[in-house]
């Protein structure tokens, strides 16, 4: 134990705050103990290339490490993701603010996708929660097994269910009004009218 905490001081400075150490040297410390599990990927993650060090979100070897509480999580998250704090703010998000979620639900930062989700895709990662629009449908709708976030915004939109953007606009940002000519709101009166 005292070797161990004399190993943190002399790496991360007294309770990991204040270090001139290199940010390498410091997230090479963690990582000689720290390197399975979800942390297995930190190499090739967003993070560790843009040298956010393992301190900067941490306290090391604390008994009530912020990152870990679900609670705190998010907060420390938003001291660097500003967007992503306006977008939780919007009337349509999903429950974070109110504590029934936490950035760590949906995203893993030591992971190595483009996006530091906690799983494999995006879909993969929606689908945890939202297992009812997995599929398949006799009808599928491209998008939906392609992306969810080409109609839907995750962190939050000022239209109801995440959207993008409202209906028929979100539409025809893919179908073109040409394809389909639009059709103005009336009661049908031809036989070729569509319905």
């Amino acid at each position: 134990k005292v070797e161990s905490d004399a190993l943190v001081d002399r790496y991360f400075g007294r309770q990991g705050k204040g270090a001139t150490t290199p940010v390498a040297d410091r997230n090479g410390a963690c990582l000689t103990c720290h390197q399975s599990g979800k942390r297995i990927h930190w190499a090739g993650s967003t993070h560790a290339n843009r040298d956010v060090a393992c301190t900067n979100c941490h306290q090391v070897h604390t008994a009530h490490d912020k990152t870990r509480d679900k609670h705190t999580q998010t907060e420390l998250c938003f001291s660097c993701h500003k967007e992503q704090r306006a977008q939780l703010n919007r009337p349509s998000h999903h429950p974070v603010l109110e504590g029934k979620m936490a950035c760590s639900d949906c995203h893993n930062v030591h992971g190595n996708n483009p996006k530091q989700l906690a799983k494999d895709s995006v879909n993969e990662t929606c689908y945890m929660c939202h297992m009812e629009k997995r599929g398949p449908f006799v009808h599928n709708h491209q998008p939906v097994t392609e992306d969810c976030t080409i109609c839907h915004n995750g962190h939050g939109t000022t239209v109801a269910n995440l959207l993008k953007a409202r209906p028929p606009f979100l539409c025809q940002e893919c179908h073109s009004h040409t394809s389909h000519p639009a059709q103005i709101a009336a009661l049908p009166s031809g036989r070729t009218t569509s319905t």
